[in-house]
Parts: structure tokens; sequence; C-alpha cells
């Protein structure tokens, strides 16, 4: 479906309900409110669905948008989900439209729109509110801000590019907040995550003259840290700041028994992230990809090596160490 397409579905339809993905993150959250608020400035019903993984960090962004007990939706739109099985946590609804912007995986609905191209699905959320009702008002800029900002770690991370910094400044230009925004989400940090930090790169692992580095998280480590998942957030980032990195590789215990872990996997693009994480059941983007293992934390990481060392030889892990 082309976006024009996409516009004119939905000033046909109405009483829309947006459904975000498990373990929701700043694209999916701030882009689907940022939808639901601009349909309801066309005049719609919509509600965002209460994912019950929300983080207290974004509650006051997108609480106004909670759907209501009772709401019974026509149609239900998902906002940066990869895959029916990532929906969020109770929702049982079928989804009538996809707005995304992974690689797409498993079975799709009718209706969709994936910009592959697009750092976040707030690029593509921002060019569907042009097309609904002409531009972003304050609040949709700030929703917008929070999407695509936080899906590239502030414009740090390797899939930022020219239409992401664009993206910005016209969220910038309809009055997005951004010494707030900035403050919130990657100036302020927890006593308990900066505990949390001081764990993780005491004992990380590092391979091939430190290409590969691994960060290990157990659920000890949270525990004894103090954290909330709120302090969680960008953990992934950590392991790829050893000079030399060009695979950082992070795994987060997320129960014991049975043992299951969740995998962040970030490359400089030497390594296709996707088709890694895709032997394991997981996807994504080729420099950023996820997936889940049901083995202990540690049998997971190494799992994980041994499937990006198939995946790309020393030599050329070494590469841009020697200039070659």
């Amino acid at each position: 479906m082309e976006l024009l397409e996409c516009a004119a579905y939905l000033r046909a339809h109405d009483n829309y309900l947006l459904v975000t993905h498990q373990r929701p993150d700043g694209d999916t959250l701030g882009s689907a409110s940022a939808l639901c608020h601009a349909l309801r400035r066309l005049g719609k019903t919509a509600h965002l669905y209460k994912n019950p993984e929300i983080t207290e960090m974004f509650v006051p962004f997108i609480s106004p948008y909670y759907a209501p007990e009772g709401f019974v939706p026509e149609t239900c739109v998902s906002v940066d989900v990869a895959e029916n099985k990532l929906l969020a946590l109770g929702f049982e609804g079928k989804i009538s439209l996809k707005l995304d912007h992974h690689v797409p995986r498993g079975e799709q609905p009718e209706n969709a729109v994936i910009w592959t191209h697009s750092a976040a699905c707030g690029e593509l959320v921002l060019a569907l509110i042009d097309a609904l009702v002409g531009g972003p008002d304050k609040t949709e800029a700030d929703l917008l801000y929070i999407a695509v900002s936080t899906d590239t770690g502030c414009f740090c991370y390797a899939n930022t590019n020219s239409a992401t910094f664009r993206a910005a400044a016209r969220l910038c230009d309809a009055g997005a907040d951004l010494p707030l925004l900035n403050k919130i989400f990657f100036r302020t940090k927890s006593p308990a995550r900066l505990a949390l930090e001081g764990m993780v790169c005491s004992s990380l692992r590092s391979y091939r003259d430190h290409a590969i580095n691994i960060a290990v998280i157990t659920l000890d480590m949270l525990r004894r840290a103090g954290v909330t998942e709120d302090d969680c957030s960008d953990l992934a980032s950590l392991a790829g700041q050893v000079r030399g990195n060009r695979v950082a590789i992070t795994v987060r215990e997320l129960s014991v028994d049975p043992p299951r872990s969740k995998v962040s996997l970030r490359t400089d693009g030497g390594v296709d992230a996707s088709q890694v994480c895709a032997r394991f059941g997981g996807g994504g983007h080729k420099m950023a990809s996820g997936c889940e293992l049901d083995l202990p934390p540690d049998e997971t990481a190494d799992a994980v090596r041994r499937a990006v060392e198939e995946a790309v030889s020393y030599t050329h892990l070494r590469a841009h160490e020697t200039g070659a």
C-alpha cells in the first residue's frame, strides 16, 4: 500500500485502536500516540491499546491516548511491530493495517505500509500525518521526536541518515521541545542505572581483538543494582562502545526456570545482524536485530557469538583496524 492509499484508508474508517509491540520502546509508543492524536484531529475516534509493559518514563506522554474500559474497536492498526507474535501482550484482535519499518516476517495483514529504508517508524508516521492533516502540531512533534530520537540513539546509531535529520528538523520547526525531551530520555540516569552500567562494563567479554564484545546482564545483576524497567533502556549500546568494536552482543536474562534470554545484536554492517538473529527465530535490521533463546545467558552468548563468527571471517573483522 502506498502512503496516499493509506491516508485514504484511514479517512474511510473509524473507531481505531493503535497497537504497539512487546517491551515497547520510544518508537512504537511515540509513533502510535502521534498517529492517534492526528486521527483525533481528523475527527476520528482513536485510542491506544494499553500495553501492560509500558514503563513509567513514557506514561506522561502517552496516557492521554489509552483506550477506555470496554472500548470495542472497528479498525486495529499495528505500529512498529515486525510480526504478529510481537504484538503487545493481551491484545487479541485482528490487525487491519500495519505501519512498520522492519523487514516483514511471518504472516502479514492485507493492508500495510513498510518503509525499511527509514531509521524509525516515526518517519513513516510523520509522512502519514502530512498526508492526513497537513503536518504535525506541537503535541505530535514531541511524540514523533521521542520516536525518531530514541530509535537512533539520539541520532548516533548507524541507521541515522539524511532523511532522519530532515524529519528531526521538521519536528523542531513544529515545536518539539528538544531540551526537555533530550534531558528526559538521554541525559538523565538514576543511581541504580549507573550501578548497573558499572556491573555490565566490569564484566564485558571481548573476542577477536575487541572486534566482538559481549555484555551479559543477569537477573541477579538487575536485583543488586535495584533497577526498574525505566533504567534498562539502551543497555545494548554499552558493549559497542569498546574501541575496535564491530559486533556488540547484549544478552539479558529474562527467566531462570525455565531459562530464557533476550539478545540485542548491533553491528557496523559487516555482519548482517538480521540474518544472524533469524537463525534463532528473531530478526530486525541489518545493523540492529534481536532474538530470544530458551537458554541461560552464558550459553546464549556463546551460541550467538559462534553464529556471528560463522557469518564473517576474522580477517574482515580486523579490516577496519588495519585500514584494509
